[in-house]
């Protein structure tokens, strides 16, 4: 076998068609757009080259076919966060050959070792967690916009290896034909009605401010999740200014107290439904054929992606509240028939409850997992989010 680092046009073709080859008569697999992923790798695009690097790899048996191929990276804000330097490997693909895979997997850590890391978590991306997280082990069905889809047969690749799960992410359903219980609109009446709290949805216009109105939220809202560091406003506006060809804005909802910003969600379509068409690649004609389906109604399904409340605000309804703002939108189209709730961690565990209480139902699960390089066989766990954030809140005001 031949191992090529990514260097010119060609390996960067054959990068992205070993994906179209792996899953060549899966329906279930859906193409990620090129253009998304080669982002991924692009320091001018990819904010997180100013404080990280990355590598990736194709593997070639020796007829010089491609097999295989992987991506090691290292985002210094947080490698040094952990208990030892820890990397991530991602963009994993590789044909049912137990020697090929650990032959990437070995790269990746051999790369890692040579910048100081002492471990790597994988399948990860090299930014933020919502696109290209985590190894699918259950529900394999066609996956929305941003989430891996893999063969049943990488998890014993990973798991023979040595890599142990770091954490679960559970991806529930809500189907929108089917009421939500009549308790959580109880809840969201008794908070929709009580003085000072006000909610509203995202609009370009009040973009600015509203980034602000997010950060603030964000920052507050993960200070006790582990390794958390503030988010750059400039990449969040970044994010928002990728999804808005497919953004609506009042699936983006904010909530107030006395004009304070306390909670929000963000909702998207699920782009999927219509990139099915274009196998990953999506030219002028292309962007064409995208904007008629857009037209048409050509979705039937959304993805909450983030959703984040106050730590003093925590327990107080507020999440039933935008629900109910969010509900009354979905009325309002009928082409959206289901919301995927993805995807929450099992360190999340008051996040999962709320996905059951809103009626949400099992559909997937991926596995991040970490491999320590010094410690083979032994594992390390996520730390839970600390159940009383709230208390905690409270008392240092």
């Amino acid at each position: 076998m031949i191992l090529r680092e990514v260097k010119d046009k060609k390996e960067v073709g054959q990068f992205l068609d070993l994906a179209r080859k792996v899953y060549k008569g899966d329906k279930n697999w859906i193409c990620p757009l090129d253009s998304m992923v080669e982002a991924v790798f692009d320091p001018g695009v990819n904010i997180f080259f100013s404080h990280g690097e990355a590598t990736r790899w194709v593997l070639y048996n020796d007829n010089g076919e491609s097999i295989g191929r992987v991506a090691a990276f290292i985002n210094r804000k947080k490698a040094f966060n952990f208990d030892q330097p820890t990397g991530g490997m991602g963009f994993f693909e590789c044909i049912n050959d137990r020697d090929a895979a650990f032959l990437l997997f070995n790269t990746s850590k051999q790369w890692l070792i040579d910048r100081g890391m002492e471990a790597m978590d994988g399948p990860v991306n090299f930014g933020e967690n919502d696109n290209f997280w985590g190894l699918l082990v259950e529900g394999f069905m066609p996956q929305s916009f941003g989430m891996n889809y893999h063969h049943p047969y990488y998890r014993e690749f990973f798991e023979s290896y040595g890599f142990k799960p770091y954490f679960d992410q559970v991806t529930n359903h809500l189907d929108l034909r089917k009421p939500f219980p009549e308790r959580f609109w109880k809840i969201a009446d008794w908070v929709r009605q009580r003085p000072g709290y006000t909610f509203k949805h995202f609009n370009w216009k009040e973009s600015t401010q509203l980034i602000e109105d997010f950060k603030s939220i964000y920052d507050d809202a993960w200070q006790f999740h582990e390794n958390f560091t503030p988010i750059v406003k400039e990449d969040l506006l970044k994010s928002l200014s990728e999804l808005k060809p497919i953004m609506v804005e009042e699936f983006i909802w904010f909530a107030y107290h006395d004009n304070e910003p306390i909670a929000f969600l963000v909702m998207i379509p699920d782009a999927n439904e219509l990139f099915k068409h274009f196998n990953g690649k999506i030219g002028f004609f292309g962007k064409l054929k995208f904007l008629y389906l857009k037209k048409i109604n050509g979705f039937s399904r959304t993805r909450i992606t983030v959703m984040g409340i106050k730590p003093k605000y925590q327990k107080s309804g507020i999440e039933a509240a935008i629900f109910w703002h969010m509900d009354k939108v979905m009325k309002q189209k009928p082409n959206y028939r289901e919301v995927e709730l993805s995807w929450v961690g099992d360190f999340n565990p008051k996040m999962r409850q709320l996905h059951e209480s809103v009626g949400g139902y099992f559909a997937k699960r991926h596995i991040t997992y970490r491999y320590l390089f010094n410690a083979a066989g032994e594992s390390q766990r996520a730390t839970s989010i600390p159940s009383d954030t709230r208390e905690r809140a409270l008392k240092s005001l």
